[in-house]
């Protein structure tokens, strides 16, 4: 184990969700230890429960993809609404994706639209490319009520959101 690897464990240990995250990428890409997904997940579920929106993002994907745990998109959700809840723009975009892609049982264009619009109005590129991708394929009354579904998201705080 690299020097700097130990000092992120002993932050890590001791609560520190950016050490946590750090720790969980070490593992991730295999900088200084051999790759580890189990121990990715274990890492960023810690300062993903702590309520780092980062890692409850990157939580998110592992479900997603199934990297050292079970593929689950029904817990890819859960984790990136917590953190799209928190204004987390690429967790915003993830989740659009996950309801355009139906992943999970969650298809629903208008949601999608709903959650890449926001990310969009939140300064997110891709969230402005994947809306205007997905408005191609929707009515012109369906492409309304997503957008009254993403001021009414954005004035609860995003808590709450959709149907």
């Amino acid at each position: 184990m690299c020097q700097g690897m130990r000092w992120y464990r002993k932050a890590a240990e001791q609560g520190h969700a950016n050490a946590q995250i750090g720790l969980g990428f070490m593992y991730k890409r295999g900088q200084g230890t051999p790759k580890n997904y189990r121990k990715t997940a274990k890492w960023f579920r810690m300062a993903a429960e702590l309520g780092d929106a980062t890692a409850q993002t990157f939580l998110g994907s592992i479900y997603r993809n199934g990297e050292g745990v079970l593929q689950d998109y029904e817990e890819a959700v859960s984790w990136y609404r917590k953190a799209a809840e928190q204004g987390h723009t690429a967790a915003q975009v993830h989740l659009g994706l996950m309801y355009r892609l139906g992943q999970g049982g969650f298809n629903d264009n208008a949601l999608a639209h709903m959650w890449f619009n926001i990310a969009g109005s939140n300064g997110n590129e891709k969230g402005i490319d994947f809306r205007a991708k997905i408005e191609k394929e929707m009515t012109a009354s369906q492409i309304s009520e997503a957008q009254k579904l993403a001021r009414k998201c954005m004035k609860q705080g995003y808590k709450g959101c959709g149907r």
